[in-house]
């Protein structure tokens, strides 16, 4: 008897609809003699992952039309020379969305930072104002990644509501405004951790994981229940023993897994590009507030 493979959930297929659908409401726009939507990203320093990130989202922006304003310091830079960078952008009026690439260089405390970016101009999703608003219930800029995850599950019609999600990690990136995002959703969630007793019992009751833990391939096959949707977070690089550039695998154990669950998510292809659109997605959407412009 064959065994039923998942269905994948392809999120770099929907990343390109979704950035389609805004280079059309943006040319929309933009054609009446209105400027383009602006996104600034701030990074310091020479991290190579930081660096790639940053030119994956200027190249999407370029693809979209929204204009970069990007600004790369010298990783001796002072937080109060960043801190002036963010007002200056701030009171820009050509910039939209702000975005602060993380991690910063050592001896630099990311928090302050963040808090003042304008939570209007939050690209990330990532300002108390923002949180605040999830919190609520209210309208606001949504965390990329979390908001990326529900518009998958909105795309392949898996609807969270009556369900138990176990979200798997518990930062304020991931792991916290997913757990409030199904919960708005109407799901029963679990946020689960480093230390919660017996993690495998407890995955096993959910009807959706979702695997933030930023270590690769935690999640095995045994330890998800037969039918669970399976949303991969994580993107960890395996090194390559004969010295090549290794392999990219998920929080989750994909070819086990595959055999267990009714969807999956894959590492590369799936949440990794839904960060990035629905950070153009929060652009887009600030710009469309500053110009009175209608826009869900």
């Amino acid at each position: 008897m064959a065994i039923q493979m998942a269905r994948i959930l392809d999120g770099k297929a929907l990343a390109q609809k979704i950035q389609s659908n805004l280079q059309t409401r943006v040319a929309e726009w933009t054609q009446g003699g209105r400027r383009a939507p602006g996104l600034a990203v701030l990074r310091v320093g020479d991290d190579p992952a930081s660096a790639v990130y940053v030119r994956n989202k200027e190249r999407s922006c370029e693809r979209v039309g929204i204009a970069s304003f990007g600004q790369h310091l010298p990783a001796d830079t002072s937080a109060e020379r960043i801190a002036a960078e963010i007002d200056r952008l701030n009171a820009d009026d050509r910039v939209d969305g702000i975005l602060v690439q993380l991690p910063l260089p050592d001896g630099i405390d990311a928090v302050p930072l963040l808090l003042r970016i304008d939570p209007e101009k939050d690209a990330d999703g990532l300002h108390p104002g923002n949180l605040g608003r999830l919190v609520r219930g209210e309208s606001g800029l949504r965390s990329c990644t979390p908001a990326g995850v529900m518009e998958i599950l909105r795309e392949y019609d898996i609807d969270p509501s009556g369900k138990h999600a176990v979200v798997i990690g518990r930062s304020i990136l991931v792991g916290k405004p997913m757990a409030l995002m199904l919960l708005e959703a109407n799901a029963t969630v679990t946020i689960a951790h480093s230390r919660t007793p017996d993690l495998a019992a407890t995955v096993r009751r959910a009807d959706i994981v979702v695997a933030a833990v930023g270590r690769p391939e935690t999640i095995s096959a045994d330890m998800l229940k037969p039918g669970a949707v399976a949303i991969d977070v994580g993107i960890n690089r395996i090194p390559d023993p004969a010295g090549g550039k290794g392999k990219l695998v998920g929080d989750i154990e994909f070819a086990g897994a595959s055999a267990v669950a009714s969807d999956i998510t894959p590492v590369p292809g799936g949440v990794g590009p839904m960060t990035v659109a629905m950070l153009l997605h929060n652009t887009v959407r600030s710009y469309a507030k500053t110009h009175d412009l209608t826009f869900d």
